[in-house]
């Protein structure tokens, strides 16, 4: 296969700089944000920086892990409240101690894991779990 010489606005490909981000955060709708705070906070162990209000309702809770951000914010509902969250996505997050002990931390929390800590054939060690809206989280060495 192979590349086009110019991008979609006609710029040749040689001309232009390529995209080189630093950091990604997450943003995630919730439908009950409470119970997702408590889950990520208490059982995964986040941090929480801050927790964002509006007209005296929690609205969005900004979270740390390390260098890793993650903002979750409540469901209004204008899209419909039971549709299905975070269907073909997932996200990965590479930790600096042993999988094993935050596998077992999240589970001497009340978290349930999909698939406990395995050794993958390209040399990491993962289990994933899933938020209380189904999103999927993958945690590896």
């Amino acid at each position: 296969m192979t590349r086009d010489s110019t991008s979609a606005g006609g710029v040749p490909q040689a001309d232009l700089a390529p995209f080189n981000a630093t950091s990604v955060a997450a943003s995630l709708t919730v439908k009950d944000i409470r119970k997702s705070l408590a889950w990520y906070r208490d059982v995964i162990g986040f941090t929480v920086d801050r927790e964002h209000e509006r007209d005296g309702q929690l609205r969005a809770v900004s979270f740390r892990a390390g260098a890793v951000k993650l903002l979750i914010t409540q469901d209004d509902g204008a899209k419909g409240l039971d549709r299905v969250k975070g269907e073909g996505f997932s996200l990965q997050y590479t930790v600096a101690g042993s999988v094993d002990e935050v596998a077992n931390r999240i589970k001497q929390c009340g978290g349930t894991l999909d698939s406990d800590p395995t050794d993958m054939p390209w040399g990491v060690r993962v289990f994933r779990l899933r938020d209380p809206d189904g999103f999927k989280l993958v945690i590896s060495s």
